[in-house]
């Protein structure tokens, strides 16, 4: 996915896509122990796609906090 799919997401979505790369991410790792992963890419890819959509979850915390904070200022 990329960066700007992920920022079209609304917050539930989002929770959604991290939660279904963790499980793709851990039946990849379970198919590269017992060799059955035809394209290790497929790990990679995964590995940073979360990491994507970690990064704009944690965006958007950290504006919702300095929104907040800024309203209490």
């Amino acid at each position: 996915m990329r960066a700007q799919e992920i920022r079209e997401l609304d917050n539930a979505a989002l929770l959604e896509q991290i939660d279904a790369k963790r499980h793709e991410l851990y039946n990849l790792r379970i198919q590269w122990i017992t060799g059955s992963l035809e394209d290790p890419n497929q790990l990679r890819r995964a590995r940073k796609d979360l990491a994507r959509i970690l990064t704009i979850a944690r965006e958007r915390e950290l504006a919702a906090a300095l929104v907040e904070g800024e309203g209490n200022a």
